[in-house]
Formats: C-alpha cells, sequence, structure tokens
C-alpha cells in the first residue's frame, strides 16, 4: 500500500477510537422516541452528504419503520424551488409543505454544519431555525465543531478530526458508520437486513 493510503486508514481506526458513543447513544434514544410518538424524520445534506441522505432514508424507512424523507431526492421540486426561489430556501420551503411539527425531527448531514456569516449551507441554516420555531428535534453528524448545526441541534455528532485536509472525506464517510449504526441498534431495528 502507499504511504497514503496507510495514512488514510489510520486515521480511520483513529477516529472510530474517538467517536463520542454516548451521543450516539443519546442520538438513538432520540429516534425511538421519535418512532414511538410517530414523529417523521427529515434527514438534509447537500452534495455527498445529499448521497448519503438519500440512502440514509432508505434504511431509517425499511430496517428501522421510522417515517423518513430527503428533500434532495425530489429532483423536479428541488431544482424548481432553486429556480424560482433560490437555493437557500430549498430544505425550508419542502419542510413547510411537509407541515414540519413538534412531533419531528431533522437530521442534519453536513461536514461544516452550515455557516450564515460565511453564507455557507444556508439552506441548512434555514432549515435549522424553521425547526426550533416549530419546536421540532434537530439532530446533526458533522465534521466541525463551529458551524451552525453543532452550534443549534438538540443532539450533534462531531465526526474527530484527525487530520484538517481530510475532514470531508472522513465526515462524509462516517456520516454512514453511524446511521448504519443507528438503523442496526435493537433499540431501532425491526426489520431484518437480507444478508
Amino acid at each position: 500500500m502507499t504511504i497514503y493510503t496507510k495514512q488514510h486508514l489510520k486515521e480511520a481506526v483513529e477516529i472510530l477510537e474517538n467517536i463520542d458513543s454516548s451521543k450516539v447513544d443519546a442520538m438513538i434514544e432520540m429516534l425511538v422516541e421519535l418512532k414511538r410518538t410517530k414523529g417523521r424524520l427529515f434527514i438534509l445534506g447537500v452534495g455527498g452528504s445529499a448521497a448519503n441522505a438519500s440512502h440514509a432514508v432508505n434504511d431509517f424507512r425499511k430496517l428501522a419503520g421510522i417515517e423518513t424523507y430527503a428533500p434532495t431526492d425530489n429532483v423536479a421540486e428541488l431544482s424548481a424551488r432553486t429556480n424560482d426561489e433560490g437555493w437557500e430556501t430549498v430544505f425550508d420551503s419542502y419542510l413547510k409543505v411537509s407541515n414540519l411539527n413538534s412531533k419531528d425531527c431533522i437530521l442534519i448531514l453536513s461536514v461544516g454544519g452550515g455557516d450564515q456569516d460565511r453564507r455557507i449551507s444556508l439552506n441548512l441554516c434555514k432549515a435549522i431555525d424553521l425547526a426550533i420555531s416549530v419546536d421540532a428535534k434537530i439532530l446533526g453528524i458533522v465534521g466541525k465543531e463551529n458551524g451552525y448545526t453543532h452550534r443549534k441541534a438538540n443532539l450533534c455528532l462531531v465526526i474527530p478530526a484527525v487530520n484538517p485536509q481530510n475532514i470531508t472525506p472522513h465526515s462524509e464517510s462516517f456520516q454512514a458508520v453511524v446511521w448504519h449504526l443507528m438503523v442496526s441498534h435493537p433499540a431501532l431495528k425491526e426489520n431484518p437486513t437480507k444478508w
């Protein structure tokens, strides 16, 4: 293996050893309550995190039996809203039509988690503000401690940054590890996987 390959895998091991498992357990408990009260889960992400959101929707619905949606799965609505209203409002507009309420939860998958001052991922910031205004719960799996999601969420897991140059690939990779842990957890899982 090349030096970089060994280093990347070593970083992954270090991240695994340092993930806050108590925070993951607390997030699972919140999702158990969401499921018990028949609340809905909306998973929001952009870029690679949007792809992760789509995959996670499948797993939360199929394996955990939670009514779950990702606004980015509807490309017609997403692109129409972007064209007509602007990218900043695509998530909160979707959530308003979905009547987001206090029984529901949003899960933010993001590297930075949004930054209003720097105008990064403002669509996530607006969705978070809407969730706060209707008393919906907010969960996050992010790669940075200083983002909007980390500051505003009820619970936010920050993927340990072991190499500043690899925050994005590690954050997006470990989003998948964490949500797979969640849907496989006996407290949430209600349907078996095929294999």
